[in-house]
């Protein structure tokens, strides 16, 4: 995993729990979760807004006389 063994590992959790503290390390993971969540929701949907025209639209909007 990204050429990290164990013991680094263990070091980078030992910095984290000190610079944050054991009280935030929940909050921290469940937002991390959320957003990791989220993003994978967003890039498997389509658009939420499609402005491309419809063929049918585009046969609307020509400007053709009206018929008499």
């Amino acid at each position: 995993m990204f050429g990290l063994g164990m013991q680094e590992l263990l070091l980078i959790l030992v910095v984290v729990l000190l610079f944050f503290g054991a009280n935030k390390l929940p909050e921290i993971g469940g937002g991390l979760g959320k957003a990791i969540r989220n993003f994978r929701r967003s890039s498997s949907e389509p658009d939420e807004i499609d402005i491309t025209p419809n063929k049918q639209e585009k046969a609307d909007d020509t400007n053709t006389p009206p018929k008499a």
